[in-house]
């Protein structure tokens, strides 16, 4: 692919995760070339080829498992009729996510959820925030760089991008919602599952996830109350505390 460099620039400058592929090793007879490299986006969209068919079609779903967990992936394989090809060489590929910020879902506009967008703003997460009610949009200030959406609750299942890269902190209006997106996050992958509440709440919630929806460990894999215990409870102080724990898990600290 011509101009490789200058697409993936481009992509970065729009924040856009890409998984770069690229031929690393043939023996034999393939169509590939030792060098060619083929760009993926989330939405499968592809710029340049590794040789096409069907090697190229099942690359490009690894890719899209290497953008989901954020994670290097080298693979080899022999071309045979499980591709549709009987040239019979062997293919080694590398796979490396970029631009893979981590996605960091805000559920409430709310007094916590703006203080945390404020704190948020310049570090490695990409803010999504996320909030139900119409028009609340016109009553709170969030840098640009923040998305905003009011989809309906709906919607998340396939709005969220899912993933060992995706960390979500649920703190809405209606507690009712809150259980919703708490057994949602459950169901899907995450790096991270963060629930403002009471003590009350969180044993009424686990409670309700394993005698109602079955999760066998209940709210165990939650973070609730979320953040650290650092004192203090004013929203930004709070959201203080959120932002820390965080920045604690992306770094592995």
């Amino acid at each position: 692919m011509q101009l490789w460099i200058e697409k993936l620039l481009e992509f970065k400058r729009q924040r856009v995760s890409v998984a770069l592929v690229t031929v690393s090793k043939i023996k034999g007879s393939t169509p590939c070339k030792v060098g060619a490299r083929m760009l993926v986006t989330q939405d499968k969209s592809i710029h340049g080829t590794i040789g096409g068919g069907k090697l190229e079609f099942q690359i490009i779903e690894k890719a899209i498992e290497a953008l989901q967990n954020n994670s290097i992936e080298e693979l080899s394989y022999i071309l045979g009729p499980d591709f549709e090809q009987c040239c019979g060489g062997i293919v080694e590929l590398i796979i490396e996510p970029m631009n893979t910020n981590p996605n960091l879902y805000l559920f409430g506009a709310g007094h916590i959820g703006v203080e945390l967008c404020h704190i948020l703003k310049d570090t490695p997460f990409k803010i999504h925030l996320m909030d139900t009610r119409k028009n609340w949009q016109k009553s709170i200030d969030v840098n640009d760089s923040i998305t905003y959406s009011n989809i309906d609750f709906d919607l998340y299942k396939s709005h969220i991008q899912w993933g060992k890269n995706c960390y979500i902190i649920i703190m809405t209006h209606d507690h009712k919602l809150d259980f919703e997106i708490t057994a949602l996050a459950l169901e899907g992958t995450t790096k991270y599952i963060g629930l403002i509440g009471s003590k009350t709440k969180k044993a009424k919630f686990h409670n309700m996830l394993k005698n109602e929806l079955g999760f066998k460990e209940g709210i165990e894999p939650v973070h609730c109350p979320v953040g650290l215990d650092i004192g203090g409870f004013t929203p930004n102080e709070i959201a203080i505390s959120v932002a820390a724990e965080l920045l604690k898990t992306h770094y592995g600290k």
